[in-house]
């Protein structure tokens, strides 16, 4: 089989066909990877059977990762969830793959790095899996009462009425405002949860790039932004995608209450379903946080092929033994050391 690469955020064949194709997700719109390559400098370019001229009917889609810290490697995405590959019923999965492996080792990668949505069945042994995750989403066809009625009495119902009791204002959009008052929550929690934060130019590009298909919900008690979610929309799917809060505020329900109201707006709007994203399996407190909303908990594992080469890691090295003086730095340092590491980390 013969194989093209294209460029995807030139060649506007790359948007009909995420436009049409059933598994594609708010992770292969155009605007998600123009806000991967403005913010991290990683270069796009997805394979297809199609030649120059004609109609896509598959394809799948990379960035190169290029770092002298992590090593080079090909992912298909970076930062993303899950990204499924658009083939059609017609096309030959372990040959695709086979050429992505081998695109991998023409460019120098250390690996190839696959996240489906969905299990990849028959492979070649080369493909390992690489991690598995838990996966939740929550199916919006039931009236309004009955997605509420679904919630755990205690740790939402009760919390949502907690935050209309105490008359949380709510507002959502895509403004430099909005964008600046989620990043200081987010610089917070990151902080408290000992993690380096993503640079404020991502959340930025997200808001340049993919304009109304990028919403940021803020939720403020007399004027104070305690809580905050961005979601991402594609076709008849939300996907939430990061959240944040001051804790001093956790008793007020904030969180809670944006959920409600990401779900009364994305039903309202005729989305079928939220996209509650992937958790890490040992990560008890949010994937339980996640079944509380009546969502439905699934498994999604990531896949690898290895070039063999030594000596290179994916993760930043001595990150465990540095996450313990995290919670010292200003807000200004902690955020430059996030703009200067995230992007070997993709």
């Amino acid at each position: 089989m013969n194989f093209c690469a294209i460029d995807p955020l030139s060649d506007r064949r790359w948007d009909d066909l995420v436009g049409r194709h059933p598994r594609a997700s708010a992770f292969h719109e155009r605007g998600w990877l123009e806000a991967l390559h403005r913010t991290y400098g990683y270069q796009p370019w997805a394979l297809t059977t199609a030649r120059p001229g004609e109609s896509l009917i598959d394809g799948i889609v990379f960035c190169r990762v290029a770092s002298w810290i992590t090593g080079t490697r090909l992912v298909s995405l970076p930062f993303s969830d899950h990204c499924d590959p658009l083939f059609s019923d017609q096309t030959d999965f372990a040959t695709f793959l086979q050429g992505a492996r081998i695109a991998s080792e023409q460019q120098g990668c250390r690996y190839v790095e696959f996240r489906p949505l969905l299990p990849i069945g028959e492979r070649d042994s080369w493909l390992q899996e690489s991690g598995t995750y838990c996966f939740h989403t929550l199916d919006l066809s039931p009236t309004v009462e009955e997605i509420f009625n679904a919630f755990h009495r205690n740790s939402i119902q009760r919390k949502i009425r907690r935050a209309e009791r105490e008359r949380l204002s709510y507002e959502a959009g895509s403004s430099e405002m909005l964008v600046a008052e989620f990043y200081r929550l987010m610089l917070m929690t990151r902080r408290r949860h000992r993690l380096l934060p993503q640079p404020r130019t991502w959340f930025q590009s997200l808001a340049e790039c993919l304009g109304d298909k990028m919403q940021i919900r803020l939720a403020r008690k007399d004027g104070n932004p305690v809580a905050a979610m961005l979601s991402l929309r594609h076709g008849r799917s939300v996907t939430y995608k990061y959240g944040c809060s001051d804790e001093r505020f956790h008793s007020l329900g904030g969180m809670p209450f944006l959920f409600w109201r990401l779900i009364e707006d994305s039903k309202a709007a005729g989305a079928e379903e939220i996209d509650l994203g992937r958790s890490d399996s040992d990560h008890e407190g949010l994937t339980t946080f996640k079944d509380r909303f009546g969502a439905k908990r699934s498994e999604i594992k990531y896949y690898r092929h290895s070039s063999g080469k030594t000596g290179e890691t994916s993760g930043l090295p001595g990150w465990r033994s540095l996450r313990r003086f995290v919670p010292m730095l200003p807000g200004r340092v902690l955020s430059a050391a996030g703009a200067l590491l995230y992007r070997h980390m993709g």
